[in-house]
């Protein structure tokens, strides 16, 4: 098994199928910058499935037992099912989930399902439709994505995860109507500060609503107690209602850093490994794919990207390493 420079496992990939997206939430791809010129990745220069499932296959052979498909939206890229069925056979993976805004979900649910794709997490913030459509500037209604989130549920793809991304002034009075929605359901909503990720959101400390007022909004309405950690390094806390309607959990990267226990990486669309949400420079593996490169060639380079890795910027964080390039969220994932 890899370990970096802290000790830390390689775990966990997450792999952006494509950096295209038919949202443009504000706290991700606003539209002021992704408009209808902004230069997406070109199909060509794409990872192919095949070159996808060989690197899968070999980050699991280093130590990797969870892959999660992200984008941009990755149901945007045609045919995914394909990929998810060449993932889902490699030996020794233990779990395989997608990431999505669930706008397309309804459609793809039973396909992904059929193909191996064992869970789903699915981003919804609000279900007021003005609110929902303001953050996602796009004018779609929060009903179809439930109906994503219940043809999901009903294809057997779950525990379903509902992620809320909290921003000050814009939806933090969405987050009890949230609870009491999801409330007894059987999915886990969990709550995301919102975070300074990538360079183009307009992030401010004063737009973030932190973890522990969410959770005092919720608790008190109906009292919630701490949970274990489903795992180590899980970057949710937990939280149960103790009138027992479920759970919630909170991500809360910038009040509550978790840095210590991630063991995750991220490869985006066009095959650049990125050791951490907030890095400015990827580590080219199309290149390695393109030029030949051997199965040792390929582990060997790996091991000396994740060797080398001292990430922990959300410990870090200060006003002015927030100002510090870094890679998009849309193009890695969250």
């Amino acid at each position: 098994m890899l370990k970096d420079k802290l000790a830390r496992p390689l775990r966990d990939l997450r792999i952006s199928v494509t950096d295209r997206c038919n949202f443009r939430c504000v706290y991700c791809m606003p539209k002021e910058v992704f408009g209808p010129d902004f230069a997406f990745v070109p199909h060509a220069q794409l990872l192919t499935f095949e070159e996808i499932a060989r690197l899968a296959g070999l980050f699991v052979g280093q130590g990797v037992r969870k892959f999660r498909l992200t984008g941009g939206e990755p149901l945007v890229r045609r045919d995914l099912e394909t990929l998810v069925a060449m993932l889902a056979h490699i030996p020794d993976l233990e779990d395989l989930a997608l990431t999505t805004n669930g706008s397309l979900l309804a459609h793809k649910a039973q396909a992904l399902k059929d193909a191996g794709l064992k869970r789903v997490t699915v981003s919804l913030d609000s279900l007021d439709d003005a609110v929902f459509m303001r953050m996602n500037s796009v004018n779609f209604p929060a009903s179809r994505v439930l109906e994503g989130i219940a043809a999901a549920e009903k294809a057997g793809l779950g525990p379903i995860k509902v992620n809320m991304v909290v921003k000050r002034g814009l939806n933090e009075h969405s987050i009890v109507p949230m609870a009491e929605h999801f409330r007894g359901s059987g999915q886990v909503l969990r709550f995301i500060e919102y975070m300074d990720v990538g360079n183009t959101n307009g992030w401010r400390l004063t737009d973030m609503v932190p973890a522990k007022e969410v959770l005092e909004k919720i608790n008190a309405v109906w009292p919630i107690e701490p949970l274990d950690a489903n795992y180590p390094g899980e970057v949710a806390e937990r939280y149960r209602y103790k009138d027992g309607a479920g759970e919630i959990g909170v991500i809360a990267s910038v009040t509550q850093p978790f840095c210590e226990g991630c063991t995750r990486a991220r490869l985006s669309a066009e095959g650049k490994l990125y050791t951490c949400l907030f890095s400015g420079m990827g580590h080219d593996f199309r290149a390695l794919l393109r030029s030949g490169a051997t199965d040792d060639d390929i582990n060997t380079f790996l091991a000396g990207v994740w060797g080398k890795r001292t990430d922990r910027y959300s410990q870090l964080r200060t006003q002015l390493t927030f100002k510090q390039k870094k890679v998009e969220m849309s193009h890695i994932g969250g």
